[in-house]
């Protein structure tokens, strides 16, 4: 049965999913709450929340950038999970998904590692690291905690995608293209096969991230997708607004003028 502090009892609907990506931490931990409370309200079905990392192989400069401003910040894999309370005291109810790379996991260990998941309400965890083939103690210990191991299928990932597809729980993050994550001008046609065929496989709704940054991206891929996830787009909306928001007086309106931009990005 599911309880209303799952993955599935917080997401309300499995299509046209919004699913944004902040790093904690950036520009610092209390503005990442306010800023994760302004996607809520345009419209984010799942947050995921990046934990910085000095050496991060799938994220393009712009989140390079963001996770270098929250570790000056004092972010850590620790910190970033507990900040998942602060979030939910100040309203954002939707699935919260932890994005780390694998090392500071393995530095904490795994058992320990889902105890300060489950302990801190945290409904998913994504390692875009770990391999697949090399994933299933975690997975376990995710089914045991009662947390969504969100699973990674890439363009790459040809012969194994049918088995990736439907071992999915939560939702599937489907890499739209090869690389490091940003902002791209266009979709190419064989994406999009490649979405079709994903999609066959899944019973998880399957979410497209990398590269999506404008309207017109989010309208195709809702035609092929159940979600699309954001992450590079939000962060420059973020760099854009820097000042203001460190500025205690002119934050309020940044923030405002996020949440326009965001709504503008997704509606």
């Amino acid at each position: 049965m599911l309880t209303q502090t799952s993955f599935q009892g917080k997401l309300t609907k499995t299509q046209n999913l919004f699913i944004p990506f902040l790093v904690a931490g950036d520009p610092t931990p209390d503005i990442t709450v306010q800023l994760a409370q302004k996607l809520q309200t345009a419209g984010a079905d799942v947050l995921e929340l990046g934990v910085p990392y000095s050496d991060p192989i799938a994220d393009g400069p712009t989140i390079q950038r963001a996770a270098k401003r929250a570790l000056e910040s004092g972010m850590s894999l620790t910190k970033a999970i507990e900040l998942v309370p602060k979030l939910r005291e100040n309203g954002v109810d939707i699935p919260i998904v932890i994005f780390t790379y694998y090392n500071p996991v393995l530095q904490l260990g795994h058992d320990y590692f889902f105890e300060l998941l489950e302990k801190n309400g945290v409904e998913g965890v994504l390692i875009p690291d770990l391999p697949y083939e090399e994933s299933s103690e975690v997975r376990e210990l995710a089914l045991n905690y009662d947390i969504e191991y969100i699973s990674f299928v890439a363009p790459t990932s040809e012969a194994r995608i049918q088995q990736i597809a439907e071992q999915a729980r939560g939702f599937l993050y489907c890499v739209s293209t090869l690389g490091v994550t940003g902002e791209r001008h266009e979709i190419a046609p064989e994406v999009l096969y490649f979405i079709d065929k994903v999609k066959a496989y899944s019973q998880a709704p399957v979410a497209v991230g990398f590269g999506i940054s404008t309207n017109e991206h989010v309208r195709l891929i809702q035609q092929h997708a159940d979600g699309v996830i954001i992450g590079s787009k939000i962060i420059r909306l973020i760099e854009e607004e820097l000042d203001s928001l460190l500025t205690a007086e002119a934050r309020e309106q940044a923030l405002e003028r996020f949440y326009v931009q965001v709504s503008d990005l997704v509606k």
